[in-house]
């Protein structure tokens, strides 16, 4: 979750923000070929969804808002929570593979 090689834990994880670096500049890890596919994006719609619904629901009920200000508010939480927390989801499901199943992460091995 900090941007780190899940084998040594000192070789940067990220070329940019969610792209993987091809190989940890620390021990070798071939990186670039692994992809965690839509298992962040699947994580995140569901953790940001339960916050930002829930919290609009209580909202709506206590105070009644406008829809307007709803969106005003509602939207660019979802948008900021979303960024903070696609790239440390994508970091842990790494190194998950990578504790889980070790030998894709071998040069050479076939996808």
């Amino acid at each position: 979750m900090a941007g780190r090689c899940p084998r040594c834990g000192r070789g940067r994880l990220f070329a940019g923000f969610l792209r993987l670096v091809e190989r940890c500049e620390a021990c070798g890890l071939e990186l670039g070929r692994h992809d965690t596919g839509d298992g962040p994006v699947a994580f995140v719609i569901l953790l940001v969804g339960f916050v930002v619904v829930g919290a609009a629901l209580v909202v709506e009920v206590k105070f009644g808002w406008p829809v307007w200000l709803h969106l005003l508010v509602w939207l660019p939480l979802a948008l900021l929570f979303t960024l903070a927390i696609m790239r440390p989801l994508k970091g842990w499901l790494v190194g998950a593979q990578f504790k889980h199943r070790p030998g894709d992460f071998e040069a050479g091995h076939a996808d």
